[in-house]
């Protein structure tokens, strides 16, 4: 049963992979990735031999907890793009609970990501074995180490599967995982801002007490054996074992409760809450510019996805805002300008996939689409929409950015600047949009942005419109870098017609292959 369970896995990426020239090369990039994260982490891992023998044991105990925690938080953003992760999907099945759990274990296991982590680990091995004794305990806390992380992974989606099917509970990962990552960088922050205490003068105390925390936790137990080795290496193996097994009894316990569960997600409600109008709707244009802006605005409210794209653009200002405060960080206009830069080039990543919001309801919108005029002006009020929302943020990231830096006149460069930053993004999203379509999943957390087979695609077209953006944004971002803040006054009108003519470029092209369109945002999921 465990075999079939993996076979199930591979023949579900097989199929996804055949006749989507899309979905292959993004499994080909996925795939070179991987490759690039196990070489690259067990080398890492590896030159860790060459510090000192308590400072690499430090090390390795903090990567050992590092990949713990990966696995723990990723497939929680994941969810949905792997199938065999949700419990649901298999409830109809005449299998036994330890039969799904095992099956579903071995299928965590098998991929290139797995892999790539188990490689990566190996390199603990090498960095902290002593002789025989610490080679022949290193495999097998490694193998332990791999278990821990598959087991806790399967543990907290299992447990959670319930709440990611409800847009509140995606709407609550959403907030977690900004704080979970602010958490994250709470370290940065502090040795930033401390310039004159132990922290920033002894960044080897701080090692040892993570190193101290870390001891007695699964992952500091494992990288303990491999350095301990002997009996002492053996008991603390055990330990990680029996970690594991009750893990392992508790992820069963959770997989039960979740198959008899009823799916929240499908229960429909008592009532119905009618939609009202914009609260600000007597100030839109008429037609069908203003319906498209009042839509967009909508699905800003009400969208997890969308809610938490405009709160990731804010917490990244934030974040580094304060990264660059430290005794040695920028100073002056670069200082307001960076930020508030970073965050329109984060809002404006929400342009890059336009139509996928709308899914199969698009169909509704290509059957009154006559020209491309109508296409263009469907693009416009998409970006008028963003706008309207983007434009204030932009604004407030930029004044306090200035405030923190010691001169509130810095912020009349800084937001003219981003504003100008976001038409370009827009005019780039446009065309990534008609060009590089994707589907957005029905019934996923607010952090995944594609159906399944199709991440890489996602990946490659918001890496692809990023990178566009950077480049057609210097002209106006690098001479108020280096100075030059007069320039800020043509950013506004250079991104706004960056924005036009990337919208006219796109409605041409969107126009001729509106039903490769329609079929791209349409797929099942």
């Amino acid at each position: 049963m465990t075999w079939l369970f993996v076979r199930l896995k591979l023949s579900l990426v097989r199929g996804g992979l055949r006749g989507e020239v899309g979905k292959q090369v993004g499994f080909a990039f996925s795939l070179g990735a991987a490759l690039l994260v196990a070489v690259a982490g067990f080398g890492l891992l590896s030159l860790i031999r060459l510090a000192p023998s308590d400072v690499a044991l430090d090390l390795v105990s903090a990567a050992f907890a590092m990949f713990a925690v990966g696995w723990i938080v990723v497939p929680l953003m994941a969810f949905g793009l792997d199938e065999t992760l949700d419990p649901a999907r298999l409830a109809l099945f005449p299998l036994t609970t330890r039969q799904l759990a095992t099956g579903m274990l071995a299928a965590s296991a098998a991929g290139p990501w797995p892999i790539a982590s188990l490689a990566a680990l190996f390199g603990g091995v090498v960095a902290l074995a002593h002789g025989p004794g610490g080679v022949l305990l290193g495999v097998p806390a490694v193998v332990l180490q791999f278990a821990f992380c598959l087991t806790a992974s399967r543990l907290v989606t299992t447990a959670l599967s319930g709440v990611l099917r409800t847009r509140r509970g995606r709407d609550l990962l959403a907030v977690a995982a900004v704080f979970g990552v602010l958490l994250f960088q709470l370290p940065n922050l502090l040795l930033n801002r401390l310039s004159d205490g132990r922290l920033s003068d002894d960044p080897a105390w701080i090692l040892a007490s993570v190193g101290d925390v870390l001891r007695w936790t699964p992952p500091g137990l494992a990288a303990h054996a491999i350095a301990d080795g002997g009996l002492i290496g053996v008991a603390e193996l055990i330990v990680v074992a029996m970690a594991v097994v009750v893990l392992g009894w508790l992820w069963i316990a959770a997989l039960r409760h979740a198959l008899v569960r009823p799916d929240s997600s499908s229960q429909g409600g008592g009532s119905v809450r009618r939609s009202g109008r914009v609260p600000f709707g007597r100030f839109l244009p008429g037609g069908m510019l203003g319906a498209v802006v009042a839509k967009e605005l909508k699905y800003a409210a009400r969208e997890p996805r969308g809610r938490v794209n405009w709160i990731v653009a804010l917490f990244v200002s934030v974040v580094v805002m304060f990264s660059l405060r430290g005794p040695d960080g920028w100073a002056g206009p670069p200082f307001v300008v960076g930020p508030a830069c970073l965050a329109a080039v984060v809002i404006g990543l929400q342009a890059a996939n336009s139509f996928g919001i709308d899914g199969r309801s698009l169909w509704m919108n290509a059957v009154v689409f006559s020209t491309p005029r109508d296409l263009r002006t469907d693009l416009a009020g998409r970006h008028l929409a963003m706008t309207v929302i983007g434009v204030p943020l932009l604004t407030l990231v930029s004044v306090i950015a200035a405030l923190m830096a010691g001169d509130a006149v810095w912020a009349l460069a800084a937001a003219p600047v981003a504003w100008g930053v976001l038409g370009v993004a827009m005019g780039v999203g446009s065309l990534t949009s008609v060009t590089v379509p994707y589907t957005y999943p029905d019934r996923l957390n607010a952090f995944s942005g594609a159906a399944p087979g199709q991440g890489g695609q996602a990946f490659i077209a918001s890496f692809a419109a990023m990178l566009a953006t950077g480049a057609l944004a210097l002209p106006v971002v690098l001479p108020v870098l280096l100075g030059l803040t007069w320039v800020a006054v043509l950013a506004v009108p250079y991104g706004v017609a960056v924005a036009w003519v990337g919208r006219r470029l796109a409605a041409g092209i969107g126009f001729a292959r509106l039903p490769e369109l329609l079929t791209a945002v349409s797929r099942p999921t």
